[in-house]
């Protein structure tokens, strides 16, 4: 990642009202990239596009943006007043398991949150940067969508989408010289898990994951694990033999 004339370069987060977000906004900030931060809760997009402002001397603007609402998007996006060198998708939905099983309402909110706000701005995203021969995106998913378990499988399923997705757009875009990443932080300490009980050596802080997606994206990484070991803990889940494997309670 060039640094040269970072002030004049933008990065577009939608999904920016999360802590994963928010930290990697000032992350990059702290580098001299602007930053559009886009999600519903304006009010609070507003309190930490000033203080990004405030600190690290570059623009930062606030954006409504409604994941769900796909029809949006493209108006959104070509709107922007810059045209972003980065895209970081930060948002997503765990749900809750156990009502999908038996609400499909909610599964649903779950895979379209997921899965098809992703596909949606992100293919706006793609098809500018692809014309302008230049950028980056980043798209957060899951460990969760290495294999399906009992536990989180609808919320897995949609984010297996996602990485096959991205996967995919990296295969499309290397050709335009655009890099796309995929980042799968295993558990992160946010407002999401709050209230899990969660290993502390295998939790990354919301910081932890802004590290590695700047660090990702400066070294044209394809796919990280933000925290090391779930790349072995997924590689022997994933082996697992499924006559073992559907005897487990993972």
């Amino acid at each position: 990642m060039k640094n040269d004339n970072a002030a004049e370069k933008w990065i577009f987060i939608p999904g920016a009202g999360g802590t994963i977000a928010a930290a990697t906004a000032k992350r990059f900030a702290k580098a001299g990239w602007s930053v559009y931060l886009a999600s519903r809760g304006i009010a609070e997009l507003e309190k930490t596009a000033a203080d990004i402002r405030m600190r690290y001397n570059v623009g930062a603007k606030a954006i409504y943006f409604d994941a769900l609402d796909t029809a949006s998007h493209e108006e959104l996006y070509n709107g922007l007043p810059v045209k972003p060198d980065g895209v970081v998708l930060a948002f997503g939905m765990l749900g809750d398991q156990k009502k999908a099983e038996s609400d499909f309402s909610h599964a649903r909110e779950i895979v379209e949150t997921n899965f098809l706000g992703a596909v949606s701005i992100l293919e706006v995203a793609a098809r500018d940067m692809e014309n302008r021969r230049k950028g980056f995106i980043v798209g957060i998913s899951s460990v969760a969508g290495d294999r399906g378990r009992l536990s989180n499988y609808i919320y897995g399923s949609a984010k297996a989408g996602v990485s096959a997705y991205l996967s995919g757009v990296r295969h499309r875009l290397f050709r335009a010289g655009v890099h796309v990443v995929t980042v799968k932080p295993g558990f992160v300490a946010t407002k999401m898990t709050e209230g899990m009980d969660l290993p502390e050596k295998l939790t990354a802080t919301p910081d932890d994951v802004a590290d590695a997606i700047f660090k990702a994206v400066r070294k044209r990484k394809n796919t990280v694990y933000v925290k090391k070991i779930w790349r072995l803990i997924m590689l022997i889940i994933i082996h697992l033999p499924e006559f073992v494997f559907k005897r487990t309670k993972l």
